[in-house]
């Protein structure tokens, strides 16, 4: 079995042991690739103040290399009896170069390696996210430019309410998600602060060049303080949940309406046949699984803030295992809000509209705000028309005008989707994507 990097003399108890590691080696693979980018940054940085050899480095860079290679194809493992990812890279370098590998360790702690490692996760997931959120925005506002014709009717309080359309329902979508981004934004200024070289949370007495690392991983900044470097350990795993969240309550309420919207008792949208499930015993059902697991699984995600708060907000400071704990529910979480992601934006770019709603008779009240508009327009004060519309509906001799003459900013006659794609991509712009790409290609030789 391989000793742990603090081991001395005295084995730990098995069941302690089991009881620590708990579900570390298996989140650690989803840090593998990480820790391994953040090693290269860190051994560059030795040999540059000394603690490293000149002819040291380039071995252990290109054997970095390898390892980094093995973590991208999947093919990475944490060995039996080896404690997490740091302590595997460790030891496959060691049997490599010996004590060159051994050297690797200087200046820093798993503690701030971890932070390191959750960091540059975060920071590609993030990534990910985002383009992903782009993505469904373009398919949604497309769907809006399309069917920005197609009325429907719009609800307070599960009422019929006022005339709506297909136009500003998807528009809707988009817009919320353009707010997201701007959450995403601060997740990831946040997660774009370098910690390492803070160590165990009180720095080193070696000469690090903290500011070289930072380069070199694309970082915007130093986390300065290395105090404050270990504090903001679930904090910015806290931050970037908060933004996971915001984007998984738009799938969610986006996921709802297209439940009740596809139902019988609606009929505003269909779905194609490939995309629902069947019953076991009733043959005509299709049902709207993809977009029900959706609401559940994103409803699950907004949940994410607190279970990270619970396990954080009566901590001092410091560096504790409780901390551990977060990667569990926080690592996965990122797969299950880019599945989402990628489902809605499949089945909204397929979903069929029913472009004659408001041709059954049902409808008719919609239109009742409108009266009392056209006649507030020819002079008759509004209470007075409201009230006059009024006694019409419950004498039954109201009659509808189906005309819509909504021309303000955001209106069904006028949706703003212009706007709408400009502040998208603003937003979208914010992102340093390609100068982090950049930084990361040249550390692992790839430009």
């Amino acid at each position: 079995m391989a000793q742990k990097l603090w081991e001395k003399n005295i084995p730990v108890d098995q069941s302690v042991d089991r009881f620590t590691v708990g579900k570390d080696r298996e989140m650690d693979l989803y840090l593998a690739k990480h820790d391994v980018l953040g090693s290269m940054a860190h051994v560059t940085m030795l040999e540059s103040v000394g603690l490293l050899a000149h002819d040291e480095l380039q071995p252990l860079l290109a054997a970095l290399k390898e390892i980094h290679a093995q973590a991208e194809k999947g093919v990475f493992a944490i060995e039996e009896g080896v404690e997490d990812v740091h302590s595997q890279v460790e030891l496959m370098l060691t049997r490599q170069l010996g004590d060159t590998g051994r050297k690797i360790h200087s200046g820093r702690s798993r503690n701030d390696q971890v932070l390191l490692d959750l960091k540059l996760f975060t920071r590609a997931q993030l990534q990910e996210v985002v383009l992903l959120v782009s993505d469904l925005f373009d398919v949604l506002i497309a769907q809006s430019d399309r069917y920005r014709e197609a009325l429907l009717p719009g609800y307070t309080h599960l009422q019929i309410a006022m005339p709506s359309s297909f136009g500003l329902w998807f528009g809707a979508f988009a817009e919320s998600l353009t707010d997201d981004l701007l959450t995403m934004q601060a997740a990831y200024a946040i997660c774009n602060r370098n910690p390492l070289g803070s160590a165990a949370g009180y720095g080193s007495s070696f000469p690090l060049n903290r500011t070289m690392t930072t380069e070199l991983l694309g970082f915007d900044s130093l986390n300065y303080n290395v105090v404050y470097a270990q504090m903001g350990r679930g904090k910015m795993e806290r931050t970037a949940a908060f933004a996971l969240a915001s984007v998984a309550a738009t799938l969610s309420r986006l996921a709802m309406d297209a439940c009740l919207f596809s139902s019988q008792n609606f009929g505003f949208l269909k779905l194609p046949d490939r995309y629902t499930t069947g019953s076991s015993i009733m043959p005509h059902k299709k049902n709207p699984d993809v977009f029900e697991l959706t609401r559940a699984r994103c409803n699950k995600i907004q949940g994410l803030p607190q279970q990270i708060t619970l396990i954080t907000n009566n901590l001092p400071s410091g560096y504790f295992r409780d901390l551990q704990i977060i990667k569990e529910v926080f690592l996965p979480s990122f797969d299950e809000l880019k599945d989402c992601l990628r489902m809605v934006a499949q089945m909204m770019c397929e979903v069929k509209i029913n472009g004659h709603i408001l041709d059954d008779a049902k409808y008719a009240l919609l239109f009742s705000v409108e009266e009392v508009n056209r006649r507030t327009l020819a002079g008759v004060p509004f209470r007075e028309a409201y009230r006059q519309v009024g006694l019409e509906i419950e004498a039954g001799t109201f009659t509808a005008d189906p005309a819509i003459r909504h021309t303000h900013e955001g209106s069904i006659g006028n949706l703003c989707n212009d706007r709408i794609r400009r502040l998208k991509q603003e937003r979208l712009d914010a992102f340093p994507f390609e100068r982090v790409d950049r930084a990361e290609k040249k550390l692992l030789g790839r430009l």
